[in-house]
């Protein structure tokens, strides 16, 4: 069994940066794709940014893209997510996730990811 810990939210002003991190447990972390997702309140789960297991590729949504940056650590079995020049729009539970199977491919959508974090919550204020 896969555990993810996500941990690094909190209430921070507009233009302020937060690093969250996802901790992993077990000893296949560095076989895996991982991603941030987040969800708004009253609205769907959305992908925010995928690492491929040797971080050679990496996906950003359009949004985020240039402000956020998404890289891992498999000798710690920890990815993170640096966010940068934050904005209200950003404020969500932030989940990280583990890819279903072993391929290379980032998936966007939620169906993808079959080991999930209890999240992280971060509030933008304006």
């Amino acid at each position: 069994q896969v555990q993810l810990v996500e941990s690094g939210g909190g209430l921070v002003q507009a233009g302020d940066s937060l690093r969250l991190s996802c901790a992993a447990s077990g000893r296949t972390f560095s076989t895996y794709t991982m991603t941030w997702f987040r969800q708004a309140p009253g609205k769907e789960r959305e992908f925010v940014a995928g690492i491929v297991r040797t971080g050679v590729t990496i996906n950003y949504r359009d949004s985020v893209s240039g402000r956020f940056t998404i890289f891992r650590d498999n000798a710690k079995n920890t990815m993170y997510l640096q966010m940068n020049s934050l904005k209200p729009e950003d404020t969500a539970i932030y989940y990280c996730a583990r890819a279903r199977d072993t391929s290379a491919i980032i998936s966007q959508r939620a169906e993808g990811y079959v080991y999930w974090g209890q999240g992280t919550q971060v509030t933008v204020s304006s």
